[in-house]
């Protein structure tokens, strides 16, 4: 359902529904035309059962028969405007009929979360699937405090079956035993590959990069520091790659949360996507509080809370009339790069005890600046998975208008490379 919404404003199925979730928040809640679109998903698009399930009215749906998620043209009769494509401009209408369907998401996960805890009297719960992905109804979950602990695993779409089905194994055939308990056993779920100092020599010798080389692990978390203060952005990539679709401090681009210009600069000179995408912030897990409003750890971007209000600034009054870009620019709190238009935003917590380097790096900067948070997105450009490994990470650093490269102890400067990146991105452009 969710995905057949996707490809009605624009987006990719089975890879744009989190642009969707992004994009929501910029309808207007309550405004008489998310009522009549949220009228028509229920009267119309899907039967919602009280206990979750849901039967959607196939007659609008070409997925189980044809080549399409849906009857396009019974689906602009419908809601009264036409498809849009990617290239077209955003509007009101598109925003809305996005807060709707996310709104009605919302209604159906808590649905079948009380319908869960009414068959098991179960305290814990663990979601999976896609639909866990979507960070906000998991907050709905978890702000309702129907359980008393909420475990997402990190790849919680297709990819987390295999996790899924190696732990089957180990409890039916090698009677391992799991029990609930207060740590996470996945520990950061930093189970991809690593690259050593050794390694990521070769790469540069291979393109004739131009690098300094820290010995010292912390003289290195010091000057990356102090280049995010500086307003500079950086490419990340250190230690194993993270497991599951977000960057969580490994393989990642980071920047200054309290530049008033990051948002933008991020989205349309690195990562080459739409300018409403919101990015998420990374925080020292014993300042999170002093941030957001949210009592739990979030170690994999899978929830979002409110920013706190002692950080917000006052929205102008005609707010909700703005046009969408002019919403997107209008400073919100004092870390305005992380602050989606609705004062929430999608964060993870840092824990020294499974990232020891990067809640290094975030305190250095916390010493320097006073301020324990950076904007983190995935070391990538739109349409190419995370980067992997050295070679994959110094090409979309040449292809982008990232400043600095950091690789383990390699530092590499954009402006000190010795031949033009527009001629790199003709060179070395994807297939």
């Amino acid at each position: 359902m969710y995905s057949a919404f996707t490809y009605f404003l624009g987006f990719v199925v089975n890879s744009g529904e989190y642009k969707l979730m992004g994009l929501a928040p910029y309808g207007i809640d309550k405004s008489s035309q998310t009522e009549e679109y949220k009228k028509i998903i229920r009267n119309k698009i899907v039967n919602i059962r009280p206990d979750g399930s849901i039967k959607l009215e196939m007659k609008y749906f070409d997925f189980a028969t044809g080549l399409k998620m849906i009857k396009t043209k019974k689906w602009e009769k419908l809601f009264g405007i036409q498809k849009r494509l990617p290239s077209d401009p955003i509007l009101q209408e598109h925003c809305n009929l996005a807060l709707a369907i996310q709104q009605i998401t919302e209604e159906i996960v808590m649905n079948m979360a009380t319908e869960a805890k009414n068959l098991t009297g179960e305290k814990n719960l663990c979601l999976a699937g896609g639909v866990a992905l979507n960070c906000v109804a998991n907050s709905v979950i978890l702000k309702s405090n129907l359980f008393k602990k909420i475990f997402i695993q990190p790849a919680a779409g297709d990819a987390g079956g295999a996790v899924g089905a190696a732990l089957a194994f180990a409890y039916m055939n090698q009677k391992i035993q799991f029990s609930v308990s207060g740590n996470d056993r996945m520990k950061g779920a930093f189970l991809g590959p690593e690259f050593s100092n050794n390694d990521i020599l070769k790469t540069l010798r291979k393109y004739n990069a131009d690098y300094t080389f820290f010995d010292n692990n912390n003289e290195l978390f010091e000057y990356t520091a102090g280049q995010i203060a500086a307003g500079k952005v950086i490419g990340w990539f250190r230690g194993r790659m993270e497991y599951g679709p977000r960057a969580l401090g490994n393989r990642s681009i980071i920047a200054d949360a309290r530049n008033s210009e990051m948002q933008k600069k991020l989205n349309l000179k690195i990562k080459f996507r739409e300018g409403f995408r919101p990015f998420a912030p990374s925080v020292l897990s014993e300042d999170s509080k002093e941030y957001f409003d949210i009592d739990v750890s979030s170690p994999y971007m899978l929830y979002t809370a409110p920013v706190s209000n002692s950080i917000r600034n006052k929205l102008p009054e005609n707010y909700n009339e703005l046009e969408l870009m002019t919403k997107l620019y209008t400073q919100r709190s004092e870390i305005p790069a992380i602050t989606h238009c609705d004062f929430s935003a999608r964060l993870q917590t840092v824990h020294q005890e499974t990232n020891p380097d990067y809640h290094s790096l975030i305190a250095k900067f916390k010493e320097l600046t006073g301020t324990g948070i950076i904007v983190n997105t995935s070391f990538n450009v739109r349409g190419e998975p995370i980067v992997c490994n050295p070679d994959d990470a110094f090409r979309c650093f040449m292809r982008t208008e990232m400043d600095i490269l950091i690789m383990q102890n390699y530092v590499l400067l954009k402006e000190n490379q010795h031949f033009d990146p527009k001629h790199f991105k003709e060179q070395f452009k994807p297939d």
